[in-house]
């Protein structure tokens, strides 16, 4: 078959694609609701699969209020805790890691003293159960909003579903830390693009002030008074 004859077969089955991907010796069309359409055997066959919408905020906001879309939030539950979009599934991609080989408890503890200090976050491994709790809940028809705080994981979480049969998938773009106040009616201690902070980076911005304080008042006294901040200095010999 030419080149044009290809063309046409997919356009005709579909009205829009992602990608494509070289699999077998024969064309395998994916067309919406699972169904195959296949086709004369071919030196490629391509899978077209379901296109993931990637909007902003206004844009999220709309396929919810108007199109009926369920969110799913695939946080954490400490960063749900602290601000979640209201009357949202929480059904987190990834969860606290509570193993207890010597090898889990190294890496839970150099965590905990990095990443989970600076930034409070937790120590975690993927959700086996993420793709069966979402389908639990949720036909495989039903149109799914996933949000997440930056964007990852949400976008991880859609391929997942993507692959399960979801057909009608959108994700909001850099995650809800792009999105503006009262975009969302939310739930929590705090605003929806801040609750992924915790840990010491949200009191840097005191401690460097704290600091700058001190070295300012250093320098001028030792400026005003360089005898005394001489004598000063000498009690403590390096």
């Amino acid at each position: 078959m030419a080149a044009g004859g290809l063309g046409t077969c997919c356009w005709s089955t579909l009205s829009y694609t992602s990608h494509f991907q070289v699999r077998t010796s024969s064309l395998v069309v994916k067309a919406p609701r699972g169904k195959l359409v296949t086709g004369r055997p071919f030196r490629r066959s391509f899978v077209i699969k379901a296109e993931v919408k990637y909007v902003n905020g206004e844009e999220a906001k709309q396929l919810v209020a108007v199109e009926g879309y369920s969110v799913v939030d695939v946080r954490d539950t400490s960063q749900f805790d602290r601000a979640h979009i209201k009357s949202c599934y929480h059904i987190p991609l990834f969860i606290e890691n509570k193993d207890n080989d010597i090898g889990t408890i190294i890496k839970r503890t150099l965590h905990n003293n990095f990443s989970g200090l600076f930034y409070g976050l937790p120590f975690t491994k993927p959700n086996p159960e993420f793709v069966q709790t979402v389908k639990s809940q949720l036909p495989p028809d039903s149109k799914v909003l996933i949000v997440c705080q930056e964007g990852l994981r949400s976008a991880a979480a859609a391929d997942k579903l993507d692959r399960a049969g979801f057909e009608n998938i959108a994700c909001i773009t850099s995650g809800l830390q792009s999105v503006k106040p009262g975009t969302f009616e939310s739930v929590g201690s705090t605003e929806l693009q801040d609750a992924g902070k915790a840990g010491l980076v949200t009191v840097q911005g005191d401690i460097s002030r704290v600091l700058g304080a001190i070295l300012v008042c250093a320098f001028l006294f030792i400026t005003f008074f360089p005898d005394l901040a001489e004598k000063i200095l000498g009690l403590f010999p390096v």
